[in-house]
């Protein structure tokens, strides 16, 4: 044989290799529900559902009881389940195209991408080049042209089917049966080869859809429709479920079921909310649990051990997991945890702090935030205003006691952990807006609390308490302006944010510290340093200062000037120096245009303060 043909015959018979499966590979159904709340399930708790298939497929398999969503609502988790990257790091950190920006958001959103990128390699694209059959059927929503779509992101067969239907026998309420019916077809085809079938159900999201006939069934639960179109969707999975057992694919096939986001617990569209996550705290667009604790299924007969999982896992963990089963390349770089050692073994999963951010506004009333979970203990920070909740989930699952105050120390270092982790990744943050409107902003968000809906006997009982609210949220949608009723008279607009970072220090000792858990004006010792900035106003009239500081024991008076006007402010005592929190310590009268922003102290008790950001909120 000559040795260039020799060559050829070598490279083919190696790239086939590692095009086909090791044997004990599986064929894997990733099914993916769209907004299904963690108590949704019978298999969780919830006995107004009727969900026999899926409750069947938790006892077969494994059950986890603390699994996350990488965010609270869709693109972003898809992004990461594809991807095995943080939505962070993919700037993906909400519903594409995303809630635009209006004058009732405190913060301007970082820019998103028009999908997920092509330099993050999907589970598709990695299973194909294993050797694997691939379909993508139902919901893509990360990128609708070409070079995004999942027929450019290996996908062999794509198949949307149709998101919003006339309720049947043949399409279910939300098209579910139209695409199980599909996913069934590809099994057939497929029964020869592996095969790696994404199955992302539109079911239960809005609008919510039913047969007459099954609502009326479910007349007596708390939302009758959505109780039928749960009762749907579990019958397309047992569709699915039945066509592996018919195929004698049963053991040779792990089946995985999950939903991007929490359950949508406030009044968005008809027939809403659509559920309650009781007893975790509000529900899809927050970071509280109700937003991100999701149901999460696997089975793998002979394989997986039938059992229950209490250790907190993310979603996204399933893409190490897929690749490292299917032989596959590995995704990188890799933010998860692959979940085999629980899996396919007693192994368990070393500790490690779960990461989520958010820069955005969502359609459920959800605000710019960062989370962080370490054990049992989780950091929620408020990006708005920089405020810091701590919650014991061990204890208070419901996220009722915020632990702040009396934790100071767990605060400042969690708080610190959060912000390495965001500059690890890159992630994008919010910026003030200069067009805010403070009238909009409290009709939206502090005249009603969207985090604390009170759970009342009927989702038609608790839409009654929200409608005033939805009035003002749902004025926005598309248009960035808002319902006539919730327009000031006059318009009062403007916000400045002043950070540590940005600042020009005159003194001796005063510095910025940049470390993640500092972030600050520190050092602060000498009464004779002082910080100033430089900014522009944006309209005149009357601003309230607020002060993002950190200080223990507190007393010095300090002086906040704009200009040629000025107030003084006592320092407080947060328990901690890199415990912030936000304070609003008057307000100046202020002309538009450039200004200097001054922070001096006048009387000094021990150090002075830590001091992280000044922000200057029009107020009527």
């Amino acid at each position: 044989m000559k040795p260039i043909l020799s060559l050829l015959l070598c490279v083919f018979s190696v790239s086939t290799a590692q095009a086909v499966p090791k044997a004990e590979s599986p064929n894997i159904v990733l099914i993916l529900a769209d907004d299904l709340g963690i108590n949704d399930l019978g298999a969780y708790g919830r006995a107004g559902h009727r969900t026999p298939n899926l409750d069947r497929l938790g006892a077969e398999g494994k059950r986890f009881t603390n699994a996350y969503a990488p965010h609270p609502v869709c693109s972003p988790t898809r992004a990461a389940l594809m991807s095995g990257q943080c939505p962070a790091r993919l700037q993906i950190t909400t519903f594409l195209p995303g809630r635009p920006d209006w004058p009732g958001h405190r913060l301007l959103q970082p820019p998103l991408p028009s999908g997920l990128p092509t330099d993050a390699p999907t589970l598709g694209e990695k299973l194909q080049k294993a050797g694997y059959a691939t379909a993508c059927i139902g919901k893509w929503h990360l990128g609708d042209r070409a070079p995004l779509t999942p027929e450019s992101r290996g996908f062999e067969v794509v198949f949307a089917g149709r998101a919003n239907t006339t309720p049947s026998a043949e399409e279910g309420g939300k098209g579910e049966f139209g695409q199980a019916a599909r996913a069934e077809a590809f099994l057939q085809d497929n029964v020869a080869r592996p095969f790696f079938l994404y199955l992302a159900f539109d079911n239960p999201h809005i609008p919510l859809a039913a047969q007459p006939e099954r609502v009326a069934a479910k007349a007596g639960s708390f939302n009758p429709v959505y109780a039928a179109m749960i009762e749907t969707l579990d019958a397309a999975v047992g569709r699915v479920l039945d066509k592996l057992d018919a195929l004698g694919l049963r053991e040779k096939t792990m089946v995985v079921f999950c939903s991007d986001n929490g359950g949508l617990h406030v009044l968005e569209g008809q027939n809403t909310p659509a559920t309650h996550n009781t007893p975790f705290r509000a529900g899809k667009g927050f970071l509280y649990e109700g937003g991100i604790r999701d149901p999460l299924l696997v089975r793998w007969p002979g394989k997986v051990a039938p059992g229950v999982v209490a250790t907190p896992v993310v979603l996204a963990d399933l893409a190490p997991t897929i690749t490292e089963l299917a032989g596959a390349e590995a995704c990188k770089p890799c933010d998860y945890t692959s979940l085999t050692p629980v899996l396919l073994g007693s192994g368990t999963l070393a500790e490690r702090p779960l990461f989520w951010h958010m820069p955005n506004y969502t359609n459920q009333g959800g605000r710019p935030s960062g989370a962080v979970r370490e054990g049992d203990w989780k950091l929620i920070e408020h990006y708005e205003d920089g405020r810091l909740e701590l919650f014991d989930l061990k204890a208070d699952p419901s996220e009722q006691n915020d632990l702040a105050p009396r934790e100071a120390g767990r605060v400042a270092a969690l708080r610190g952990k959060l912000e390495a982790w965001r500059r690890s990744v890159k992630a994008s943050m919010p910026k003030a807006n200069p067009a805010f409107q403070p009238k909009l902003w409290t009709a939206c968000y502090e005249t009603f609390d969207p985090s604390r809906v009170e759970l009342r006997g009927t989702a038609a009982e608790m839409a009654i308490s929200m409608e005033l609210w939805r009035k003002g949220m749902s004025g926005v949608a598309g248009r960035g302006t808002a319902a006539p009723e919730f327009q000031a008279e006059p318009v009062l607009a403007g916000l400045v944010h002043l950070e540590a970072r940005d600042a020009q220090v005159h003194g001796e000792k005063l510095r910025y510290e940049n470390p993640p858990q500092k972030d600050t004006l520190g050092f602060w010792v000498d009464e004779r340093d002082w910080a100033e900035w430089d900014c522009e106003i944006p309209e005149a009239g009357k601003y309230a200062v607020e002060i993002l500081q950190g200080c223990v024991k507190g007393g010095s008076q300090v002086e906040v000037a704009v200009g040629e006007a000025s107030l003084r402010f006592t320092v407080i005592d947060t328990g901690h120096y890199q415990r912030f929190v936000p304070r609003r310590v008057g307000v100046l009268e202020l002309a538009a245009g450039k200004a200097s922003v001054s922070v001096k102290p006048v009387e000094k008790k021990g150090a002075v303060m830590d001091l992280r950001r000044v922000s200057l909120i029009r107020v009527p």
